[in-house]
């Protein structure tokens, strides 16, 4: 978003993924397709091009623009390789529960693609916002990102176990206790790590996790396992 100053460059994500000892990671723009910036699928692609086995893309869509935004999701993942869609409704307004959003996630499912969301404090990214997409789509898989955020980190863990096409992701919830209380009761299968870097340090959101106390097989599951298992199921 060159009008903001705002630039995230693959190079920054790669050396903070080095410091942390992590191989891989998935990374996706700040600015919503095709909104602003009318190159951003190229943008990330090229980013992963150029970091072969280092980067994965996910598409961030504005859900508003109909058809044109399915075809920028068939595009990514067709054409492109990217591996998931991101949908952040604080920046789009668009309700995680609206006919608009509700066909992304679908199309996204048709490719066994995940639907990453915003999940945390703000209106519309809330836990109990989202459980509309989960329970509108049961052959979706729906990551909540942050897992609820600050205050709201025990109403995704709630939420998940309603629908267990959901998934919760660690970053930027500050809370090691919660992490282990998601694994213990969704077990870890259905928990990710992510750090929601470069600007968070991905060292420090890996050692969040690391104090969660989780036995090692479920540590690997959670730090790297679920994430596999996810991307390589996209067609």
């Amino acid at each position: 978003m060159p009008a903001l100053g705002w630039v995230l460059e693959a190079a920054h994500v790669v050396r903070r993924l080095d410091e942390a000892g992590i191989d891989r990671g998935v990374v996706m723009t700040i600015v919503d397709a095709p909104e602003v910036n009318p190159n951003a699928l190229e943008l990330v692609a090229e980013a992963c091009a150029a970091y072969p086995g280092r980067l994965e893309a996910f598409a961030r869509i504005h859900p508003w623009y109909g058809d044109w935004s399915l075809d920028l999701l068939d595009r990514a993942i067709g054409e492109l390789g990217f591996k998931g869609l991101k949908l952040h409704p604080v920046s789009t307004i668009a309700h995680p529960g609206g006919e608009e959003t509700l066909r992304l996630i679908r199309r996204a499912a048709e490719h066994s693609a995940p639907t990453l969301f915003h999940c945390g404090d703000e209106p519309l990214t809330t836990p109990l916002t989202i459980a509309h997409a989960a329970a509108a789509c049961p052959e979706a898989t729906i990551i909540l990102g942050h897992m609820g955020g600050y205050v709201h980190a025990d109403e995704a863990i709630d939420v998940a176990e309603r629908f267990p096409n959901l998934m919760l992701e660690t970053s930027a919830m500050p809370y090691p206790a919660k992490v282990s209380a998601a694994v213990e009761r969704l077990g870890p299968e259905r928990v990710l790590y992510a750090s929601d870097g470069p600007a968070c340090s991905p060292r420090i959101e890996l050692e969040k996790v690391r104090l969660a106390g989780l036995d090692p097989a479920a540590e690997r599951l959670v730090t790297g396992g679920n994430a596999e298992r996810i991307l390589a199921a996209v067609t």
